[in-house]
């Protein structure tokens, strides 16, 4: 009886320890039940998609808490998952959309079978192939794809025509094409290939088609083939075309910080994991 009352009077104590469901903007909550980012949230609220006990929503300022009824295009807000991390090598040829007005093979239908309800972390122009980050958290997508976050994304470059060292270092201080400012861009020569170069380049903004317009209306080259070869810490390596890899919670949370980690509660998901490891 002692043993029971015990084990009873422990599991009631480990439930209060438990951190309480929290109240969140929509789009946030949207987000982190890993349906799309907080940008998109935005915009399916403006488009009259989500509703909230019954009413549709004209604002994504709204609060909701999880005894809220929250439905999208009618269907009920998937539950939020742990978060989690995958570096994806995209293929050339699929769209990173969940899905595409022209009806192309999008980068969600190529995945691998097993996979749970995930996002991108940016997006990859259908002829640009490489690293592409995958997670459950729309919200975690959004910071890693922010230039705040200060990670450098490489690429392989491979382009027809002539450039100098010297025009590449041109770019070390940002310029400025069709009237769209592009900030620092770390750039090399990396070996010549018949009428071909390869070049690597470097960059934290990534705007839509970066590296294709500095390359072709700043440097007056022809790119033809365009490969990202890491994100911040992490790198496509030896990554087949079409494989899937996850990052352990732990190096996500070291790569993340303190702050951060504890936000998306990644050492807590990290436990859980080597917990289950043993069971």
């Amino acid at each position: 009886m002692g043993e029971g009352r015990g084990k009873r009077q422990a599991a009631r104590k480990d439930e209060a320890l438990k951190p309480k469901p929290e109240a969140m903007r929509i789009a946030k909550a949207m987000a982190h039940a890993g349906l799309c980012s907080r940008r998109d949230a935005e915009k399916w609220i403006e488009q009259g998609r989500v509703a909230v006990n019954g009413k549709v929503l004209t604002t994504p300022a709204q609060i909701v808490s999880p005894s809220d009824k929250i439905t999208v295009d009618g269907k009920p807000l998937p539950q939020a998952q742990a978060v989690r991390l995958w570096r994806y090598h995209k293929p050339r040829g699929l769209v990173t959309s969940h899905k595409d007005p022209q009806g192309r093979k999008t980068v969600f239908e190529a995945l691998p079978p097993g996979l749970p309800r995930v996002v991108s972390v940016g997006r990859l122009d259908i002829n640009t192939e490489g690293l592409l980050l995958l997670t459950t958290d729309g919200a975690l997508a959004r910071h890693l794809e922010l230039p705040s976050t200060g990670w450098l994304r490489r690429y392989r470059v491979r382009a027809h025509g002539t450039v100098t060292q010297e025009a590449l270092d041109g770019l070390r201080d940002g310029v400025t094409v069709d009237g769209v400012h592009y900030g620092p861009v770390e750039a090399r020569i990396d070996r010549a290939q018949g009428a071909n170069l390869w070049l690597m380049l470097g960059l934290r903004e990534g705007k839509n088609r970066e590296v294709k317009r500095l390359a072709e209306h700043h440097l007056g080259l022809t790119v033809n083939r365009l490969i990202r070869v890491s994100f911040g810490p992490f790198a496509l390596g030896e990554l087949a075309p079409g494989a899937v890899e996850e990052v352990k919670p732990k190096v996500l949370a070291d790569q993340l910080g303190a702050k951060l980690a504890a936000e998306f509660k990644l050492r807590e998901a990290a436990k859980e994991r080597r917990q289950a490891h043993w069971r």
